[in-house]
């Protein structure tokens, strides 16, 4: 069993090493919201994450002998980075399994602490199965990302900081994949502030504890891709789910477009970089997926491992969605001034123009017809109705798309 003694020795070790990170307030959040909105940000933690507590906090508590045959551990990427920061504080070697499509940053990262990485499987289920194999084959110590005492109670060191940083908090929410975290997180605040409510938020792409909490036990579910890579698990953890069944007021899910605008949110209004699964919890509060409002709320940012080509399609996609940019397609005439008229006509509307592309052969271009490809910076949705408006007006045929 957990004890709130394992939690607060689980800090005592951490000192020194592991960062107490930051509890920011936002206005602008608690306004969209409609509830008094703090985060906590654990996407500065070292190594990016908050899976490092956990991480840390099981190979501080191996004996010298299980150090000495090393670590092995599964993840999709943050608790691989946690798992080889750790190990390479206290020179024990480390083997970490990662999925084939584990973000190259998070791969490198792993690699740059010092540990061998492993790419197998497709999806999380698939690496944790092989990294069991290993460890049994080698005799290391596997580091469970969630489903072990000991990496629950390094993650129940955010409550303790949370309690300290705001002590009248009503609300906590944070991510949950596999559990360690809310499992954690909530069996701390409850034990030290009953009245505290805590909710888990997953993405609806992979809602393993939703399901889970239907069944009254943890099943193996159909997932689909998601932008919440690091909670993408498919049968949360034995354990944690005791705890969270125990200790937990509910679990809601989010759309991929919601946690998607919420990371665009973040890291335009508060220039914070924050990953999937991380802005999950502040997506479920923009959303209005819970059942309150008026209340002091903390946001668990577990995250900010991101990806720079998947930041770089975020901003596109979110605008898109905002009205700030968009592509259309028209045919014109084929002869000097046609494309200089055409320009003069977007430029009069104060579009700017990105890209301009020319295609003459096509099944929708006679001879002697060029069809066009633009790509416009606008100012929003009105401003693109405007500009279609007035194309049409001039006599041409375009296409927009969004």
């Amino acid at each position: 069993m957990l004890i709130l003694n394992d939690v607060l020795q689980a800090r005592e070790k951490m000192k020194g090493t592991i960062h107490e990170t930051p509890l920011e307030h936002s206005q602008t959040f608690s306004k969209l919201s409609g509830n008094d909105v703090y985060m906590k940000l654990e996407n500065l933690q070292k190594t990016g994450s908050f899976k490092v507590r956990g991480s840390f906090n099981k190979i501080m508590s191996l004996r010298e002998e299980e150090r000495q045959r090393g670590v092995i551990a599964a993840s999709a990427g943050n608790h691989a980075q946690g798992v080889a920061y750790s190990s390479s504080m206290i020179g024990i070697p480390c083997t970490i399994v990662m999925p084939k499509g584990a973000p190259l940053s998070k791969v490198q990262a792993t690699q740059g602490y010092g540990a061998e990485v492993i790419l197998h499987g497709d999806v999380f289920d698939e690496s944790l199965d092989y990294a069991l194999e290993l460890q049994r084959q080698r005799g290391a110590t596997f580091v469970h990302p969630f489903d072990d005492l000991a990496v629950m109670a390094g993650q129940g060191t955010i409550g303790l900081e949370i309690l300290e940083q705001l002590p009248d908090v009503d609300v906590v929410l944070c991510p949950v994949g596999g559990g360690g975290l809310l499992s954690g997180l909530a069996f701390t605040l409850k034990q030290l502030k009953p009245s505290i409510q805590v909710y888990g938020v997953e993405s609806s792409a992979c809602p393993g504890m939703t399901a889970a909490l239907r069944h009254k036990k943890p099943v193996t579910i159909t997932s689909s891709d998601t932008i919440a890579d690091g909670i993408a698990v498919k049968k949360p953890g034995n354990i944690t789910y005791e705890y969270i069944e125990k200790y937990v007021d509910g679990v809601v899910c989010v759309e991929e477009a919601e946690i998607s605008r919420t990371m665009l949110y973040l890291l335009e209004r508060n220039k914070l970089l924050v990953e999937g699964s991380g802005a999950c919890p502040l997506a479920a509060l923009l959303y209005h997926k819970l059942p309150f409002t008026g209340k002091k709320v903390v946001a668990v940012l577990s995250g900010g491992n991101v990806d720079v080509t998947l930041i770089s399609r975020i901003i596109e996609r979110g605008l898109v969605e905002s009205g700030r940019f968009v592509t259309f397609t028209t045919v014109i005439s084929d002869k000097p001034g046609q494309l200089n008229k055409l320009l003069r006509i977007i430029a009069e509307l104060e579009a700017n123009v990105m890209s301009i592309h020319h295609q003459r052969i096509g099944t929708k271009v006679l001879p002697g017809q060029a069809e066009i490809h633009f790509s416009l910076e606008t100012k929003n949705q009105d401003h693109i109705h405007q500009i279609h408006q007035v194309l049409i007006k001039e006599g041409y045929d375009v296409e927009f798309f969004q």
